[in-house]
């Protein structure tokens, strides 16, 4: 699927733009656990996105738990309500458990959207080259979060 064709529904907005940007810029020194740019993955879930809104959450969603990029950050750079609750959504809190976030992420429906592709992204393996034990306890624990926020 070309990128014109993907797109041809979906308004790409300002925001989008802006997100794209500063997601990139965040990431750029950031591998992920098999050795990839980890943008890829925020940029991987964002196409799983249906609407321009959900999309700018989707490649926002690890600034604020894995870079210096902070809530006030968020805000100071422009982007609208809905967004921001439904980042902080997806943001996992320092005292929180991990149960415990994929419950409150269920509580708004984009945040909702996101995570559930998040976490299908983050179960699959094939982008680790030797995918070790470790690896497949994650993704047990991934699964029993997507039946949670199936349900």
């Amino acid at each position: 699927m070309s990128i014109d064709s993907y797109f041809k529904n979906i308004e790409i907005s300002n925001e989008l733009s802006k997100a794209i940007a500063i997601a990139a810029n965040l990431h750029s020194s950031q591998l992920d656990k098999g050795g990839n740019p980890y943008i890829l993955h925020p940029l991987r879930v964002m196409m799983k996105m249906n609407d321009c809104t959900s999309m700018v959450v989707a490649v926002l969603h690890d600034v604020l738990e894995d870079t210096i990029f902070s809530i006030h950050d968020v805000k100071e750079s422009g982007f609208s309500p809905i967004v921001i609750e439904a980042l902080q959504s997806v943001s996992r809190k320092k005292d929180e458990s991990y149960m415990e976030f994929i419950r409150r992420c269920k509580e708004n429906e984009i945040g909702r959207k996101v995570k559930i592709a998040d976490i299908e992204d983050n179960m699959d393996l094939s982008r680790i080259p030797n995918p070790t034990m470790t690896d497949y306890d994650r993704v047990k624990k991934y699964e029993k979060a997507l039946k949670e926020l199936l349900n």
